[in-house]
């Protein structure tokens, strides 16, 4: 039986690896090419998941510049493909706008920012190569190296064409358009320690000082290898901040000239590992890898993708006759609940089974614009009234950990080892749980829940519904009379009906969701229910929680921010019980033993980029 009490963890068990260690870092490969390059490919290995992948021959990338010494080399190789689902179509590969895993998970591997996570979750360079800060802790200088190129894929021909390099001024330009309300990006709160921040993002796109605003914002360009942000108050975690998506250098040409197809195969322009080669909108996606990237020579794999799957049994049929090399969300679904047990005692599945700790909580939220809970006691009676043992025991069955607070283990200023807070979510005897939440209930004025008429939503993951039915089966035995139904929406939809502007007559009464971390800090979760935020699903507005937050945002003395950071999550959970935390998450997924190295992010996006296959394995086991 799980122990109810949360075990410790430190960040480096997050680093996770299957097979052998992970290489080091490649050096700089310098560019001594001046004139443009373009990459040629032949016969493009299609998005289909399946099929002999014998028939599937690209010719070797042949480089062609102006008046060449010598005619091109030509040979024949057959591509390293990476056969993997994806749950749902993203819902957005722009790095201003992706708001989910699914998304997040696609963009990294496409475009890079100033900075990234080792395998220990410390801040390293990646576009940048160093920074300094100033010593009132406002300045921070980061210096850019100059070898990084825009490129992009033309979707006829297949060949790669040389954009130019990555300068600070794109940096300037992707932070900017962030935090222009016009873009309207709900991730643009996350960058308000900017000079300036959240007065452009809160303006009126057509205020006739938007130009002054924008003229005030806190980030220049000196060069174009140098990128200047000033802050509103020192921040010794901004580092993590600049590699996040939403701060990404971003291709002002292609984003101006394609609108809000730029994303497409064939208009989208990237920096990173891979591009997009195939996008078959609701049936399959595809990556290609970047010929012309830094340390091309060092990514094995050259095509990463296959179909959109939305059921995860479906998926796990797929797996289970070789037609892909793992499940895993993201991007795509973990092992189906429903085959847990087989998986951990079947004598080959349990091998391939892999599972550790992971900077992620899954929660009810509730809206609280929607009667009846606008009401703080019905709220409570709601999250009081959960088996979070039974449901990671019997339901999840996936090494989870019941979830009492909000931040996960391993998040500093976390308190998920302090039952003081949310104590009431996990009791020794559950029927106390359930007597205390009829207590509340009852108080509210809705004894047994008679009157209460909710909609519990999820998206379509059968998990998901697995869930929503258990928890739906402990609120109706706890709350006889209450009337509660749950529905589902495709993942996309869902996303969009529960954003803050969507209108409140199409949201569900309570809603399912996760956090994943993006990097190890409570500024990454906290923040997330203050009033302005643009990922509020649940609508929360209180003037001190803001001040709270915004107070730990800004506080340098680590221990009073720790303090202040308890204080918030005893507001959201005791005092007002903003949302019902149900499991600090686990990764669970399944390999096949011909992924030989696997690198997994504590943070962040996997780094596909740094995987290996063995390609006469892979294709031994297809019978190819």
């Amino acid at each position: 039986m799980l122990s109810r009490k949360v075990w410790p963890l430190l960040l480096t068990l997050f680093v996770l690896m299957l097979g052998v260690a992970c290489a080091a870092e490649p050096e700089v490969q310098t560019e001594t090419a001046v004139e443009t390059v373009v990459i040629e490919e032949a016969n493009e290995a299609t998005a289909e998941p399946s099929g002999d992948q014998s028939e599937s021959v690209v010719e070797e990338p042949k480089v062609t510049q102006a008046e060449p010494e010598e005619p091109p080399v030509e040979s024949q190789t057959e591509p390293i493909r990476l056969d993997l689902h994806s749950r749902t179509d993203p819902p957005s590969l722009d790095p201003s706008l992706a708001n989910d895993t699914t998304s997040g998970f696609f963009i990294g591997q496409m475009f890079i920012g100033l900075t990234t996570f080792d395998d220990e979750a410390n801040v390293v360079p990646r576009l940048a190569t160093d920074w300094e800060v100033s010593d009132d802790g406002l300045k921070w200088t980061f210096h850019l190296r100059d070898d990084i190129r825009w490129v992009r894929r033309d979707s006829d021909s297949g060949t790669f064409e040389d954009i130019g390099p990555v300068t600070a001024q794109d940096v300037v330009y992707g932070v900017t358009r962030t935090l222009d309300p016009a873009t309207a990006s709900t991730n643009a709160y996350n960058l308000y320690l900017i000079e300036g921040a959240e007065a452009f993002n809160a303006a009126d796109p057509s205020a006739e000082n938007i130009e002054e605003l924008v003229t005030n914002l806190g980030v220049s360009a000196p060069d174009e290898t140098t990128v200047v942000f000033r802050l509103t108050s020192p921040a010794a975690y901004f580092p993590a901040i600049t590699g996040l998506r939403m701060m990404y250098p971003q291709p002002q040409a292609a984003i101006e000239e394609g609108g809000e197809q730029w994303t497409e195969p064939g208009s989208i322009v990237t920096n990173g590992p891979y591009t997009l080669a195939e996008w078959n909108h609701g049936a399959s996606l595809l990556l290609k890898k970047n010929p012309l990237w830094i340390d091309a020579d060092e990514v094995q794999i050259d095509l990463i993708g296959g179909p959109i799957v939305e059921q995860a049994s479906t998926a796990m049929a797929l797996y289970e006759n070789n037609e892909l090399d793992l499940i895993a969300d993201p991007p795509g679904w973990e092992p189906p609940l429903a085959d847990m047990d087989r998986i951990q005692s079947d004598p080959q599945l349990s091998q391939e089974y892999f599972t550790a700790p992971r900077l992620c909580t899954d929660f009810f939220g509730f809206v609280q614009t929607k009667p009846p809970f606008d009401d703080v006691l019905v709220r409570k009676a709601f999250a009081t009234a959960i088996d979070r043992v039974n449901i990671v025991e019997n339901v999840a069955k996936g090494g989870q950990i019941p979830a009492h607070s909000f931040a996960a283990p391993g998040t500093l200023g976390n308190v998920a080892d302090d039952m003081r807070i949310g104590g009431h979510l996990i009791q020794a005897d559950y029927a106390d749980q359930v007597a205390q939440a009829q207590a509340w209930l009852a108080e509210a004025g809705y004894p047994e829940g008679d009157g209460i008429d909710i909609i519990l939503g999820h998206d379509t993951a059968e998990g998901q519904i697995q869930l929503a039915q258990a928890v739906q089966a402990m609120w109706q035995e706890a709350f006889p009379q209450a009337d509660i139904t749950i529905e589902s929406q495709e993942w996309g939809v869902y996303i969009d009906t529960l954003m803050p502007g969507s209108p409140d007559e199409t949201k569900p009464h309570i809603f399912r969701l996760g956090l994943c971390s993006d990097y190890p800090d409570q500024n990454d979760w906290l923040p997330v229910f203050t009033s302005e935020s643009g990922m509020n699903v649940t609508k929360y507005n209180n003037s001190e929680y803001d001040a709270l937050i915004e107070a730990a945002t800004f506080e340098a003395d680590i221990t009073k921010r720790l303090a202040l950071y308890r204080q918030a999550e005893a507001m959201i959970i005791d005092q007002d019980a903003v949302i019902a935390p149900i499991n600090y998450y686990t990764f669970n997924r399944l390999y096949k033993p011909w992924l030989t190295k696997v690198v997994i992010s504590p943070v962040g996006v996997d780094p596909i980029a740094q995987w290996e296959i063995d390609w006469e394995a892979k294709k031994a086991a297809r019978d190819e």
